[in-house]
C-alpha cells in the first residue's frame, strides 16, 4: 500500500492507527491529518522511541493497512 492511499482514506485509517498506537489521541490523529512525517514525529513522542524506530513502525502500518 503506498501513502496516498492511507492519506486520501485517513478518516478510515485513523481508526486503524488508534489501534496499533493506543496513546495516540483524537486530537493528535487530527494534527496528523494523513501526513506520514506528522505520524512519525506523534509516534515517537507519545512513546518516547528513535526517530528510526518509529519510521520502521510506521512503514509496518502502512503495509498492513486495510484502507
Amino acid at each position: 500500500m503506498n501513502w496516498d492511499k492511507i492519506q486520501g482514506n485517513w478518516k478510515q485509517a485513523k481508526g486503524q492507527a488508534q489501534q496499533q498506537w493506543g496513546k495516540l489521541t483524537n486530537d493528535d490523529l487530527d494534527v496528523v491529518d494523513g501526513k506520514r512525517e506528522e505520524l512519525v514525529g506523534k509516534v515517537q513522542e507519545r512513546y518516547g522511541i528513535a526517530k528510526d524506530e518509529a519510521e520502521k513502525q510506521v512503514s509496518s502500518f502502512e503495509s498492513s493497512c486495510n484502507c
